[in-house]
């Protein structure tokens, strides 16, 4: 895959503004939260740079591996707790809406485990991975393990 262009050397002052944006959402939010909904969404809308960034990220804050390869079918595991289940599908239905519609029972499920601001900010956390998903799928930004790859197959 090649990378069509650099977000951050075109368009510098608004990337920063995303970033900054993102870290200010995940302020208050349950990290085990944010790094299950980040991974999910990613896996959806299939971008390889942000799962890999991601997935990295849950497990150097802990996540174990069985909960990362299960989270593709958290429906049909048991190791998802009901809030995190609750956020998962909040996320699936936001990150489908065309398809959802965001169903009255997965916001019901939601708001169920999260209090209106937490929801409010666990919306916005789910809205801005979908950004970034398409900055970095649109512009194929290439993750450091295909950088890695190569790297080596040109040596």
């Amino acid at each position: 895959m090649k990378s069509r262009l650099s977000p951050h050397i075109t368009a510098p002052e608004e990337i920063q503004a995303l970033v900054s944006l993102s870290t200010e959402i995940k302020t208050g939010i349950d990290p085990t939260i944010v790094h299950l909904v980040l991974v999910r969404v990613s896996q959806i809308n299939g971008c390889a740079y942000c799962l890999h960034m991601h997935t990295l990220d849950a497990r150097a804050d802990g996540e174990t591996d069985d909960r990362m390869h299960l989270l593709n079918a958290w429906r049909e595991s048991t190791i998802f707790t009901p809030r995190e289940r609750a956020a998962l599908g909040w996320a699936e239905s936001l990150t489908r809406v065309a398809e959802t519609h965001a169903p009255d029972a997965d916001y019901e499920e939601a708001h169920k485990h999260f209090p209106e601001q937490a929801l409010v900010k666990l919306t916005l956390l789910i809205g801005m991975i979908n950004v970034w998903n398409r900055i970095a799928i649109g512009f194929r930004i290439v993750h450091p393990a295909e950088q890695k790859n190569a790297r080596a197959a040109a040596e």
